[in-house]
């Protein structure tokens, strides 16, 4: 071997055992090994990066992970003066088979432990000359840990998905699977196989929705990076600032459309859309540059499971399941439009129509709840318009009642901290403008999630300010704080100087978690401390109930 590329070859290969000796020690360290993760490393890239002012002034960098287009966590280091004697054809033909010849070895014995490689791995090599590079990729394979990995698969298929409840896959299995799902090595992407799996796995987990939609997030952002590392770039390139938006290749620089691929494609695309509605909308565009007709007909009228327009005597409407929108033409300002209205939707979302939908609505009446944090999209101004008419009340709660689902977001706002459960504009409507539905209020307040929605933090001050602090309220008061935020602010309208209603809340509270009275405490009084400052201040008996309130914590 050339001493040049010898010495190249050292230098590099002492770097990269120093790295991996800082991961392993990482590695053996992690806890709980998925049985669906055959190990961790399964890349490396050594690359010349050349100088700013001459090419042999630059560094050595290593990567032992796939990087981003937009980073550099490069490990870089100095080379030696034997980089000035490399040519093309020493690192062609000495230097990268040597290199991919070491990595092999190494990948294939047990040297570093069982968990440390994965069953397949890519030594990608770059050199920058002052005018051209040389770009050298070799995929290597452990196929005896491929074909254990496969079998460890299908045992999980068997024994995890298709066993019958209660058995269900731990939740750090469900990731790999999720991503297996769109691994060609592990599976064919078929809609007629992945389906199935999808559906079976969603249906076990209905009485547990918090992981149901941890499993959604997974496939889904799965399904994403196929579709943007797999199937988009064979027939798109990206725009030159590597934001989302692609751009068509010429007939003759990609391959032919492969009719299976696109299916997928498609299916991938509608199932984002649960998450990332309008991801879904783009793939679909696409796909329809690619000659797709079902995307058309998707981007249009929806999957077909639904009549998609609608005709009658104060309405008109038309719907899309697939891109979860309904659009309403209010043609006579009046109650019995807007029942016609909610009858429609009502009807649609017992056919199984996304209760994530958002409305594009045509009206005159613009009308909204009196509430800060609420956006002021369409949709809320349906529901506001409609909670005008008092004989609507009714409808509106049963159509609370049919569209409320935990972990379920409309799409009238971008994710975000607006972003409200199916039913809220409705429900907030009603509490304040009846009493005869504080129970709604408080089904909701239960079901909503309190981690990612934020919006009813404000429905406290809102609702004592349409009904004010009596005792009698207080069970929904109650509910409406312990619906909040942990991070939810202090009430500002919300006293407790009377001794009644300090009852009232001791009551409200039995039963209760310490957690949850200690929530509503600082809701009320800012603090435990300031509660405990309020009772020693307080005059008989409202002392004695504020006191009681404390013996509660």
């Amino acid at each position: 071997m050339n001493q040049a590329v010898e010495a190249f070859l050292d230098d590099v290969w002492q770097e990269v055992m120093s790295i991996y000796a800082k991961e392993r020690k990482r590695i053996d360290e992690l806890k709980d090994r998925s049985s669906l993760q055959a190990g961790i490393k399964d890349y490396v890239r050594v690359a010349w990066r050349k100088g700013k002012f001459a090419w042999a002034n630059g560094k050595i960098h290593i990567d032992v992970y796939e990087p981003f287009s937009w980073g550099d966590d490069s490990y870089k280091m100095e080379a030696g003066s034997y980089i000035t004697e490399l040519t093309d054809e020493l690192l062609t033909e000495q230097f990268f088979p040597a290199l991919c010849g070491r990595m092999e070895q190494l990948f294939l014995s047990e040297e570093w432990g069982p968990r440390f490689f994965n069953y397949k791995f890519e030594v990608v090599f770059e050199f920058e000359w002052e005018q051209s590079k040389v770009m050298l990729t070799k995929k290597l394979l452990n196929e005896p840990k491929w074909i254990q990995l496969q079998q460890s698969l299908e045992q999980f298929i068997e024994t995890k998905i298709f066993s019958d409840p209660p058995v269900l896959p731990k939740e750090k299995d469900i990731f790999f699977f999720a991503y297996h799902l769109v691994n060609p090595d592990m599976m064919q992407q078929k809609v007629e196989e992945i389906e199935p799996l999808i559906r079976r796995l969603s249906d076990k987990l209905t009485t547990n929705q918090e992981r149901k939609h941890d499993w959604i997030t997974q496939y889904t952002r799965a399904f994403s990076e196929w579709s943007e590392e797999h199937f988009l770039p064979q027939y798109f390139s990206r725009s030159e600032d590597y934001g989302s938006h692609w751009v068509a290749k010429e007939q003759g620089d990609h391959p032919p459309l492969d009719a299976e691929e696109m299916e997928f494609f498609l299916y991938a695309a509608l199932q984002i859309g649960f998450t990332e509605p309008d991801t879904r909308k783009k793939y679909l565009e696409l796909a329809v540059i690619l000659g797709s007709k079902q995307a058309a007909d998707y981007l249009k009228i929806g999957s077909g499971k639904f009549e998609s327009t609608y005709r009658g005597e104060q309405i008109e409407a038309r719907n899309n399941d697939v891109l979860q929108t309904i659009d309403i033409r209010i043609l006579s300002e009046e109650e019995t439009a807007y029942r016609e209205a909610l009858d429609y939707i009502i009807q649609l979302l017992r056919q199984d129509f996304p209760k994530g939908y958002h409305i594009k609505l045509k009206s005159s009446q613009k009308h909204f709840l009196p509430l800060k944090k609420l956006a002021k999209s369409k949709l809320h101004q349906f529901f506001a318009n409609a909670l005008s008419y008092p004989s609507l009340f009714p409808k509106l709660a049963e159509y609370a009642e049919t569209a409320m689902e935990e972990f379920a977001w409309y799409n009238d706002v971008e994710p975000g901290e607006k972003s409200v459960m199916p039913g809220t504009y409705a429900v907030f409507g009603l509490g304040l403008y009846s009493e005869a539905y504080f129970p709604l209020v408080c089904r909701y307040m239960e079901l909503v999630d309190t981690e990612h929605q934020m919006v009813q933090d404000s429905y406290a001050q809102a609702f004592i300010e349409a009904h004010g602090v009596k005792a009698e309220h207080m069970p929904v008061i109650v509910s409406i704080l312990l619906g909040g935020n942990e991070e939810g602010r202090q009430v500002k309208n919300l006293t407790i100087d009377h001794p009644e209603l300090a009852d009232a809340l001791v009551e409200a509270l039995k039963g209760k978690e310490v957690y949850e009275i200690e929530l509503v405490v600082c809701r009320i009084f800012g603090s435990v401390k300031k509660l405990s400052a309020a009772a020693k201040k307080a005059d008989s008996p409202l002392k004695e109930s504020l006191e009681e309130l404390l013996g509660q914590l």
